[in-house]
């Protein structure tokens, strides 16, 4: 019998987020995702399932959030004109069980050539705070991307697709009505 979602939470984990130079970059992505769920975890009910995600952008080395605006600053221009991966990685856990997927999702983007002024209009948005890569496709930065190879969702940092896909075959759970 499915399961059907019809109630659910969001909870922040208080992790660290470690990126250890040279580690591939999915291993990255789901050690993270799952560290989120496993913390998550200990506080919920037994049978509650867990869905955690982390996004970082890949481009010569890994980019995550920036920590000002110089930082944002270099990773937009590093960016720029360039394609590079977004990988997200997702962790799907039952508490109280050792039931876990952990698994990722990659997609290629492509930003448009930018100007001096138009990264720093674009930092001055704010948007660009707590954001791999220090942009947010579905928002103003959208403006910025010249095309995407992939899953839309999966550069905003829950790959629907991939998700539906555990929920329903390792947890027998419909999201759909």
């Amino acid at each position: 019998m499915e399961t059907f979602i019809s109630d659910f939470q969001i909870i922040s984990a208080d992790i660290e987020e470690k990126i250890n130079v040279g580690e591939n970059p999915m291993h990255i992505a789901m050690a993270l995702a799952l560290e989120k769920a496993l913390a998550v975890s200990e506080a919920c009910e037994s049978e509650d399932i867990i869905i955690a995600a982390d996004t970082i952008v890949v481009k010569d080395q890994i980019l995550g959030k920036p920590v000002n605006e110089v930082d944002a600053f270099r990773m937009l221009q590093m960016l720029q004109n360039e394609i590079h991966d977004v990988i997200t990685g997702i962790a799907v856990i039952q508490a109280g069980t050792f039931n876990k997927i952990v698994s990722f999702s990659k997609t290629k983007v492509k930003i448009k050539q930018l100007t001096d002024e138009l990264i720093k209009r674009y930092i001055d948005t704010g948007e660009v705070w707590d954001k791999a890569g220090s942009y947010a496709i579905q928002g103003k930065g959208a403006a910025i991307v010249d095309w995407i190879d992939g899953d839309y969702f999966n550069v905003v940092g829950l790959p629907i697709s991939l998700l539906i896909d555990i929920l329903r075959r390792h947890f027998d759970i419909e999201l759909l009505c």
